[in-house]
């Protein structure tokens, strides 16, 4: 509605004075009123007024009363922050690692082959130049009836190198078994053979190997409660090695070199027989071999290694021949350290078991037991034979390796003494031994029907040329199975890995499983009261 104000003049009046009689007062009032869509509005939902109130808020209803407890303010809040995951090790390093062993292998190989060279020289060039001297004489007869015994020693060696290894793999619960008890047969029968030629030297040789025979049947009675998860872990450890084409090449094109150098090696010692010195000569040229195929070895387990554990780790499908590169040249360093490493620690192991054995109420003993046993403790963290999974992995040198293997096994409880109990590493020394025996039997039944007076120095030399070529053939197995422990320690929770090993850690925790006692982890002597 719209209402006209009153005039400025009739204002004043009314202000100035009171209304003359006759006159009427009116009154306006002006109502605002929203228009009828809004008061439509109002009218369905009405606005409650404002209070403001000075007084404090009511408090929130319990869960006793039916309400829903508040959660309690918060004083400074601030956002969680993700902390982001730890970056993966690099896979491609391209460092060269133990560089100083790595030259000193080197230098080492490059003056064996001066030496292996210039003694096959000497030799050919006696029997050429003076085939009626002394010395070309003694050479030509240790070239026809010492030579092909030994020859043929290293071909069989090769066959039984690789019979051992596909057996391994068709069959791994039952060959753990076998290889076990075949070194003790084995060696038992070749020793009383030794005995049998009658000769002082080779009567020695085989009362040796009756020893060694014993001590390797108390063995395998000795770790019957650890066969049965040592096979199963080799049946799962071998399995991815079908996923890769061609994982065996290394170890074939390791074995032929090995055959070739092997070959070569026992010319030169046929012409270091009649140089000066010649026991420290051939000792020298024996200690360069053992080392040589050791790095062998060690090449073709690194290569294997690698792909092996970038499956478990990674689920990559790694070439072989990029693994084998890498073995040869930024990992070499490792391999030449890791073999005059392992076989140390190898030794001082089996030592300190036997002190351990032998412990007892002598003072002298005991404190001799546990001066060995605290430093195997030492050893084993800076050097193991579990180095090589992380050496081809990562890259790493053999002590940082080593370390990191050992560190990783403790973060579980119990798998240290499962490592530590693992017996792989015995049961492929096993078949070295064997292969050797078997080496022996043909070798010195050869020399002893044409050639009596060397059936001892082939014999000996037969054996070691087997066991050293067959090690190097069980490179691939000994490679899976280390590369099943270390990877599973790293990711337990992997879907590539079975219950075999969370089985036994949990038999092992209960005291279903127990293991005998190792050097690493000495039992508790309690004193009497």
């Amino acid at each position: 509605m719209c209402v006209q104000a009153p005039r400025q003049g009739e204002a004043e009046r009314g202000r100035g004075r009171a209304p003359a009689p006759g006159e009427r007062e009116v009154k306006v009032v002006v109502v605002d009123e929203p228009p009828p869509a809004v008061a439509r509005l109002q009218a369905q939902r009405p606005l409650e007024p404002l209070q403001v109130t000075t007084q404090a808020p009511p408090t929130p209803m319990t869960v006793a009363s039916g309400g829903v407890d508040q959660p309690p303010p918060v004083a400074n809040y601030q956002p969680a922050m993700r902390t982001p995951p730890p970056p993966l090790a690099s896979l491609n390093s391209r460092v060269y690692t133990n560089q100083i062993s790595l030259c000193l292998f080197l230098v080492h190989l490059l003056a064996a082959g001066l030496a292996v060279g210039f003694f096959v020289y000497r030799a050919v060039k006696d029997i050429v130049q003076h085939p009626r001297s002394h010395n070309a004489r003694r050479e030509e007869s240790l070239l026809r009836q010492w030579l092909p015994p030994v020859e043929g020693a290293v071909a069989l060696s090769i066959v039984l190198a690789f019979a051992w290894q596909k057996a391994v793999r068709a069959w791994p619960r039952t060959m753990v078994r076998v290889i076990l008890w075949s070194g003790f047969g084995v060696t038992l029968a070749v020793g009383a053979l030794l005995m049998c030629f009658s000769m002082p030297a080779t009567v020695g040789l085989g009362v040796a190997m009756v020893v060694f025979s014993i001590g390797t049947g108390l063995y395998a009675c000795w770790v019957t409660r650890r066969v049965g998860f040592t096979a199963r872990v080799f049946e799962k450890a071998v399995q991815p090695v079908d996923k890769f084409r061609g994982l065996n090449g290394p170890a074939y094109l390791m074995v032929a070199a090995g055959f070739v150098w092997i070959s070569v090696w026992c010319v030169a010692v046929i012409g270091a027989v009649n140089f000066r010195f010649p026991g420290l000569t051939i000792l020298a040229l024996v200690v360069s071999l053992a080392w040589t195929a050791e790095v062998m070895r060690n090449v073709a387990n690194l290569t294997a290694s690698r792909v092996i554990a970038l499956y478990y780790l990674r689920g990559m499908q790694s070439s072989v021949q990029f693994s084998f590169q890498r073995a040869l040249s930024y990992n070499l360093g490792s391999a030449c350290l890791g073999s005059l490493f392992v076989p140390t620690i190898e030794a001082l192991r089996i030592l300190a078991r036997g002190l351990n054995l032998l412990e007892g109420e002598d003072e002298f003993m005991f404190s001799c037991a546990h001066c060995c046993l605290n430093v195997m403790n030492a050893v084993f963290e800076y050097g193991n034979s579990w180095a090589f999974v992380h050496i081809a992995a990562y890259g790493r040198g053999f002590v940082q390796a080593s370390r990191s293997t050992w560190l990783q096994f403790e973060r579980l409880p119990g798998m240290p003494a499962l490592a530590d109990a693992d017996i792989t590493s015995s049961v492929c020394f096993l078949t070295g031994v064997t292969s050797g025996a078997l080496c022996v039997a043909l070798a010195g039944s050869w020399t002893f029907v044409t050639h009596k007076h060397y059936t001892a120095t082939v014999s000996l030399m037969a054996f070691y040329v087997g066991y050293l070529m067959t090690r190097i053939g069980m490179a691939l197995p000994q490679a899976c199975v280390g590369c099943y422990f270390v990877c599973y320690a790293e990711n337990p929770t992997s879907r590539l890995f079975d219950k075999t090993i969370p089985e036994r850690l949990s038999k092992m925790q209960e005291g279903q499983e127990a293991l005998a006692p190792t050097p690493r982890f000495p039992h508790q002597h309690v004193g009497a009261a």
